[in-house]
């Protein structure tokens, strides 16, 4: 379980090492990449900076992963504990130091799987707006509200989400969430990838 600011900081570190290192890219390459500038990622990887949503975002983007994927345990050759199953008390969260709001990622990290569950907490008057980093693959999200409302603005179209309304999307252009309300929002994110098809 990750608890403190620090955990998350160094945590959030490695896997962004660990994945540019995967993908054989130089600081500079992921930079030119992602639009986040050279010494920011190095800051980041260096553990000496608590990088945002936005900032996040384009780094998974970039290194063609999600961004729940940044908080996903580094492989040392033990699986993570828990098999199928994801104890809350296990499951990893993550406050966006810009906005405040918090996200917990609730599906079990040990099973191979292309879908992804997350829960989020929107605090009120919060606004967070994502660029639409380049992937290799396709991820597709469903936003099912499950307390207060929230405003999605994906590209030039915006929905107004009220308590058990869902939307469903794909992260291939911009996107603004806004809670509006006058009480914090909490909804269920369901993100997919699409699967890669070997070709002989």
């Amino acid at each position: 379980m990750m608890e403190t600011e620090s955990d998350l900081v160094a945590h959030i570190a490695a896997r962004v090492r660990e994945l540019r290192a995967i993908h054989g890219l130089s600081l500079e390459s992921l930079s030119a990449r992602s639009g986040v500038s050279r010494s920011m990622i190095s800051l980041i990887e260096r553990g000496k900076a608590s990088p945002t949503a936005v900032v996040l975002e384009k780094l998974a983007g970039a290194l063609n992963v999600t961004l729940a994927s940044l908080f996903d345990p580094q492989p040392d050759g033990l699986p993570p504990p828990g098999g199928p199953v994801a104890r809350r008390d296990d499951q990893a969260w993550w406050r966006d130091p810009a906005s405040g709001y918090v996200r917990r990622n609730v599906s079990p990290q040990s099973v191979p799987h292309p879908m992804r569950i997350i829960e989020v907490h929107f605090p009120v008057g919060a606004r967070v707006a994502f660029d639409a980093p380049a992937r290799e693959t396709r991820v597709y999200q469903q936003v099912w509200v499950l307390q207060g409302a929230i405003d999605v603005t994906a590209g030039s179209e915006r929905h107004r989400l009220k308590e058990g309304d869902c939307l469903a999307m794909c992260l291939d252009g911009p996107t603004m969430f806004h809670n509006p309300a006058g009480i914090p929002a909490r909804y269920a994110v369901v993100q997919s990838r699409e699967m890669q098809v070997k070709r002989r």
